[in-house]
Parts: structure tokens; sequence; C-alpha cells
């Protein structure tokens, strides 16, 4: 339903590319006022000018583990847009690491990014929201938070935090009619999903093809308007979720 998300005023981290791109473009497309931040400056240009959409959109260069940058891009956005009534913390980073051989220092920056960053962006945004009795935010986690592959420590550990976080967020703040949801894509044609493949056996796409009902992975757009969704009020109801779209991978056991 286009227009869905007129005069809602949605930030998101992480937007420059992959599935912060099209959550950006979909929510500009169902009419809101959009801002996002991203170290990646170039791609985040580059959207930019794909969308063509000065008047509705904002790009702050920042980093979402920086409590400065936060408080940058918030001050700037309300100051373009208005309050802040959607939440979307996709920002994340993968891990290869080794439970014995990774450093406490590689352990926190996976966790900053992953999993505290989501913490500090809704420390942001919940002022605004609990005054105006009104707020939507989602949580990019991943399916990994259910069921993960090896390879991947502790990714897996960090996404099934911040699918917990929802939970106990969307429990402290639901009595002001804000709505705290996650997403869990499944695998999705994204640069870290292809990174993901290029880090492993060449046959391991395909393998992976074979074990999805649909054997095929997402697109962007589609993660995307799963997200609309839970921002628009057609959610109204909906809190405390863990949403999984991930073409039925999930639900296969074996073989």
């Amino acid at each position: 339903m286009a227009g869905r998300l007129r005069n809602e005023h949605i930030l998101v981290t992480g937007g420059g590319r992959g599935i912060g791109a099209a959550i950006v473009e979909k929510c500009i497309l169902e009419g809101a006022e959009v801002s996002f931040i991203d170290l990646e400056e170039e791609e985040a240009k580059s959207l930019l000018k794909k969308l063509d959409q000065d008047k509705k959109l904002l790009f702050v260069k920042g980093n979402v583990c920086s409590v400065e940058d936060l408080k940058r891009l918030c001050d700037s956005a309300r100051e373009k847009f208005g309050s802040i009534t959607g939440l979307v913390n996709n920002a994340g980073r993968n891990s290869y690491a080794d439970p014995v051989t990774m450093t406490e220092q590689q352990w926190e920056d996976v966790f900053d990014v992953d999993l505290k960053a989501a913490w500090l962006t809704a420390r942001e945004v919940l002022p605004d929201m609990i005054t105006n009795k009104r707020g939507s935010i989602v949580n990019i986690a991943s399916v990994h938070a259910n069921m993960t592959y090896p390879s991947m420590f502790p990714y897996a550990a960090a996404k099934s935090g911040l699918v917990g976080l929802t939970r106990s967020m969307a429990l402290e703040v639901g009595v002001h009619q804000v709505r705290v949801n996650a997403l869990s894509p499944g695998y999705t044609e994204t640069f870290l999903v292809k990174e993901f493949f290029e880090r492993n056996d060449p046959s391991l796409r395909e393998k992976v093809l074979d074990v999805h009902p649909m054997h095929r992975m997402a697109e962007p757009s589609e993660i995307a308007n799963r997200v609309a969704f839970l921002l628009s009020t057609e959610a109204s109801f909906v809190t405390g979720a863990n949403w999984i779209v991930d073409g039925g991978l999930t639900s296969r056991f074996a073989g």
C-alpha cells in the first residue's frame, strides 16, 4: 500500500547499501521523510543521487558506535524533519572469528556494532517517541540468532542478544505506545553475504540454494517491504516479536 508512511520521520542506521539502502528507498516510496547514517560516504551519495529526494532525505556520515555521531545525526534530523517517529537499527558487521584466538578487542568490535549501537541509537530517539506517545523501532537481527553456521563466531551471539534486547525494550516502552520488533533475514543478496561466500568453498553458494525451499536468496527489497509494514500503523498491535524472513529456510530440519 503506497503512502502508508506519510507523515513519518524514519531514521535508518547503515542505510548506504544492501538491506539498509533498500529500507531507505522503500520508506521514501511509502511517503516518509528519512534520515540515515553510514560510514560509506560514496555509496550513500550514490543512493542520494538515485533517489533524488533532497527535500525528504538526509544523510549524515558517522559511526553508529559513537555517541557524538548519533547525537549529531539526531540533532540534524530533528532540525530538518522534526520528531523521529521510526527507527531501523540496520547497521551490522559479520564476524569470522575463532573462539580461542579471537581477541577481546575483536569481540567488542562485533558487539559494539551488532548490539550496543542498537541501544545507543534507541536511547537517542525514544524521548521523541515517548513524548508523542507513538513510535516504532525495528532491529535487523538475523536467522543466525536461531540457527547458525561454523565460522560465524560470535555473530550469532550478538544477533541473539539483539533479539533479547528487542523483547526487553518492547516491555519497557509499550506503555508509551512505542513498538519494538526484530526482523531476522535469512540469506540476502548483499555485499556481506557475497563476502561470506568468497571466504568459503566456491561450491557453498549452490549448497545454500539447494536447502532453500524457494531455491533462491532474498532480494534486499523483500526485507525492506516487511520493515515498512512493521514501521506502519498496519502493525499497530505488533510488538516484542521477531519476524523471520528467510524463504522457509529455518522450517527445514535436515537433508
